[in-house]
C-alpha cells in the first residue's frame, strides 16, 4: 500500500510517500509539480535498481531513518519501535501524519507558509524512552556537491565552512546546552536549480548530520542533544526553505522571520538607536558621570539608553552577586527613579542588564539555596558563576518575582537577558524552562522588549528570537570583525534585529584603533547603537557619528521592512551588500574593504534585487583615497551617477581603490 501527501507553495512542492504504513519519506522537496501529477507514479519512477553488494531492496530513508529498517545510515532516534501509520490530519497549509507501535507514537506536523515558502517541520515522539530524535530528515539533490555550515568563537561567530559532499557523515554535536558560538544551528545547501537552506530553532545543544549514504542518497538530520533519556521529546520546528539563488532563501527567510517570529512590544515603533554603557564604565556606575553621558548620547542620536551590568548586589566585578537582583544602594542610593526621569527628559527609554538563569557562589541568594544551581556543588565556574536549575519551579518563581519587582517600579522597556557561561552539561529542559520565564515576563510587562546576548552571538536561534526583539551578535565591536559577521549571519537575521555598535576608538577585544566613519557605517547596517565613553570624543568622531546617526534614523522605516541582497565581490578581502525598499524605490549599498586589495583595481560593483528604472546613485559615505586613489571615478562626485536598474544590476559600478580598514556607502532613489 502507497500513501502519498501533497502541499504546494507557488513554487514548491514537498511530497511524502508512506509504504505499507511505515514512517514517511520525503519523495520531493523542490520546484512546484504539475497540479495533476500522478504522486504514485512518481514514488514508482524513484524506485532504483538493485546491484551487487546491496541487499534485495534499498532501505527506506524516511523522516526518521530506523534501523528495524535496516537502514545503514545515521538513524533519526535511539528509541526500540516499529510505528505503523494511524492517521493523517490534512489542511491547505499543514499535514499531520501519526504513526504508531502500541504506546509508542510518532506524529510529524508540517506547516507552510505560502506566501514566504518557509516550512516549518516538527517531529513528537513518546510512549517509548529515548535518547536522541531527529527534526524530520531531509534528503539532498545528487547535485549538489557541497554544502556551507557554521563555526565560530567568542568574538567570532558565523564563520562559514563549505564541506564537499563524499560517503559517509559529517557528524558535529554541540553538548554546552545552549545553541553555541561554535556551531550555529544553520545548513546552505547549493543545489544545481537553486539553494535549500535549513535551521533549527530550538536553543539547546544540537546534533547535524549531513550524511551521503554508500547508495549515493544524501539526508541531513538536526535534533537537539537530550542529555537524559526522555519518554516525551519534540524535535523541532525545522525550517526548511529553497530558492533560485543565496539571495532568494535570504528573503523567504526574512520574509518569514518578520511575519512569524519576530517579536516586538510595538511593530509600528521604529527600531530606536541604543546607547549602552558596558564598555563606558563597566561596573563602575557612578551616577553623575553616566548623568553627563547620557546628556551626550541623546544629543548624537541615542534613543534608548541601557544600563548594563553592575547596577545589583555588591556587583563590583564578575565574582559577586548573581542572583541578588536588587539595587546596590552604594552605587544607586535613591534608586533608578532620578536617573530614569533624567533619561526621559533627554527623550530617550530605560533599559537594563539582567543575566537571571546564572548564579555566583558569592552571593545571598547562593548562601540562602546552595541547592538551587545545576550540577554539582564542586564543578568548575564558568565566568566565575554557576547555572540555576531552571527546572526547579522555586527557581523560576523567585527569578519572576525579582524580575517583574524591578519592572514594575520603574519606568523599564528593555531588558537586555545575557548568559555568560555554559551549561555543566547538555539538559533541554533548561531552556524550555527558561522560555516559561520569558513568556510570563513578556505576558506581565507587554511593553517590555526583550534583547537576547549569550556573550555576544552563544544562543542566537529562531526559538530564542521567537522571544526576543533583538539579538547581540557578537561581544565584538570591532568594525572589521563585524563586518564578516554581520555579513555571514544575514541568511538568518533581518537587519532590524541584530544589535551592532560603534565601539570605542581602540576597540577592547581586539585592540584595533579604527576610524569612526568606518565604525559607525558597519554598525548602521543593522540595528543601530554606539558603546563607548562618548565624554572621550574629538569633535570630529562626534560629527561623523552623529552624521550616520541622523542618516540611519531617517531610513530605517524602508531599510527594516525591505530586503537584504549579498553582492559578489572577488575580493576576499571585501564584504559587499544591498538594502532594497519593498518599493523598490530606494536603496543602500555598502562596500567594505577589510585587508590589502587582492588586485591593483576593484571590480565593478553589481547591483541586485532592482526594478529597470532609472537610479541616482550617489555616494553618501566620506572618502579619502588620497594619492592611492588618483583617478576620476564617478563616484568620487558627490552627485553620482544615474542609471537604469538592468544596468547597475548586469553592468555594475566601478568602486575606487579603497584601502584597508575603509568602507563605501552609497545612496540610491528611483529618478
Amino acid at each position: 500500500m502507497i500513501e502519498c501527501w501533497r502541499l504546494d507553495s507557488p513554487a514548491t512542492s514537498l511530497v511524502l510517500v508512506s509504504h505499507n504504513g511505515r514512517l514517511p519519506e520525503v519523495l520531493h522537496f523542490g520546484a512546484r509539480l504539475a497540479d495533476g501529477e500522478n504522486l504514485v507514479a512518481l514514488y514508482r519512477a524513484a524506485i532504483s535498481d538493485v546491484t551487487g553488494g546491496m541487499i534485495d531492496a534499498r532501505p527506506l530513508m524516511s523522516v526518521c531513518p530506523l534501523r528495524e529498517d535496516v537502514f545503514p545510515g545515521a538513524q533519526g532516534t535511539d528509541a526500540d519501535f516499529q510505528p505503523r501509520f494511524v492517521s493523517a490530519e490534512e489542511e491547505p497549509n499543514s499535514l499531520s501524519l501519526t504513526f504508531a507501535d502500541g504506546q509508542a507514537q510518532y506524529r510529524l506536523d508540517v506547516t507552510l507558509d505560502a506566501e514566504t515558502d518557509v516550512w516549518s517541520l516538527t517531529a513528537h515522539l513518546s510512549g517509548v524512552e529515548a535518547n536522541w530524535l531527529t527534526a524530520p530528515a531531509f534528503p539532498v539533490p545528487s547535485d549538489s556537491d557541497h554544502f556551507v555550515t557554521y563555526s565560530g568563537k567568542w568574538i567570532g561567530e558565523f564563520q562559514e565552512n563549505r564541506v564537499d559532499w563524499v560517503t559517509g557523515a559529517h557528524v558535529r554535536e554541540v553538548r554546552d546546552g545552549r545553541t553555541s558560538h561554535e556551531a550555529f544551528p544553520g545548513v546552505l545547501i547549493p543545489c544545481d536549480d537553486g539553494f535549500i537552506a535549513a535551521h533549527l530553532g530550538m536553543s539547546c545543544g544540537h546534533r547535524f548530520v549531513a550524511e551521503q549514504l554508500p547508495d549515493g542518497r544524501r539526508q541531513v538530520q538536526f535534533g537537539p542533544m537530550l542529555g537524559r533519556t526522555e519518554t516525551e521529546i519534540t524535535a523541532g520546528p525545522l525550517y526548511l526553505t529553497r530558492a533560485q539563488n543565496r539571495n532568494g532563501v535570504t528573503a523567504n527567510l526574512h520574509a518569514h522571520f518578520r511575519r512569524h517570529i519576530r517579536a516586538l512590544a510595538d511593530p509600528e515603533r521604529p527600531r530606536p538607536v541604543h546607547y549602552n554603557c558596558w564598555e563606558a564604565v563597566y561596573f563602575d556606575h557612578d551616577e553623575v558621570l553616566l548623568r553627563d553621558i547620557a546628556i551626550r548620547a541623546a544629543a548624537l542620536g541615542a534613543e534608548r539608553f541601557v544600563l548594563d551590568d553592575g547596577w545589583f548586589g555588591l556587583r563590583d566585578d564578575d565574582t559577586t552577586s548573581l542572583g541578588d537582583w536588587q539595587i546596590d544602594p552604594r552605587k544607586w542610593p535613591d534608586g533608578f527613579s532620578a536617573f530614569i526621569e533624567h533619561v526621559n527628559t533627554l527623550g530617550m527609554t530605560f533599559g537594563i542588564w539582567f543575566e537571571p538563569e546564572m548564579i555566583n557562589p558569592v552571593s545571598k541568594l547562593y548562601e540562602t539555596h546552595p541547592d538551587w544551581i545545576l550540577g554539582e556543588a564542586d564543578q568548575p565556574l564558568g565566568r566565575q558563576q554557576l547555572v540555576l536549575d531552571m527546572t526547579k519551579p522555586e527557581v523560576i518563581e523567585y527569578l519572576f518575582e525579582q524580575i517583574d519587582a524591578v519592572l514594575s517600579n520603574y519606568k523599564i522597556d528593555y531588558i537586555k537577558w545575557d548568559h555568560n557561561r555554559v551549561l555543566p552539561f547538555p539538559d533541554h529542559r533548561q531552556v524550555r524552562a527558561t522560555y516559561a520565564l520569558m513568556d510570563r515576563i513578556r505576558a506581565a510587562h507587554p511593553g517590555v522588549e526583550i534583547e537576547t546576548c549569550a556573550s555576544g552571538g552563544g544562543r542566537i536561534d529562531w526559538g530564542m528570537l521567537s522571544r526576543t526583539s533583538r539579538v547581540w551578535l557578537s561581544d565584538s565591536n570591532d568594525a572589521l570583525e563585524r563586518m564578516r559577521i554581520q555579513a555571514m549571519a544575514a541568511p538568518w537575521l533581518p537587519p532590524e534585529i541584530t544589535g551592532s555598535h560603534v565601539g570605542p576608538r581602540q576597540c577592547h577585544t581586539s585592540h584595533r584603533i579604527l576610524p569612526m566613519e568606518l565604525r559607525a557605517w558597519v554598525a548602521a547596517q543593522r540595528s543601530f547603537g554606539f558603546e563607548m565613553n562618548l565624554l572621550e570624543l574629538s569633535p570630529e568622531e562626534s560629527d561623523t557619528l552623529s552624521r550616520v546617526s541622523t542618516w540611519w534614523k531617517a531610513n530605517r522605516d524602508w531599510m527594516h521592512s525591505g530586503s537584504h541582497h549579498k553582492l559578489s565581490t572577488r575580493d576576499p578581502e571585501q564584504f559587499a551588500e544591498m538594502i532594497v525598499s519593498a518599493d523598490k524605490t530606494r536603496f543602500a549599498v555598502w562596500l567594505g574593504q577589510r585587508g590589502a586589495p587582492a588586485d591593483i583595481l576593484p571590480d565593478r560593483l553589481r547591483f541586485d534585487g532592482l526594478e529597470n528604472r532609472p537610479y541616482r546613485v550617489r555616494r553618501i559615505s566620506h572618502f579619502d583615497g588620497g594619492w592611492l586613489s588618483r583617478g576620476d571615478n564617478a563616484l568620487k562626485d558627490e552627485n553620482g551617477v544615474q542609471l537604469y536598474g538592468q544596468s547597475l544590476m548586469s553592468f555594475g559600478l566601478q568602486p575606487p581603490v579603497l584601502t584597508p580598514a575603509s568602507i563605501l556607502v552609497l545612496e540610491g532613489e528611483a529618478a
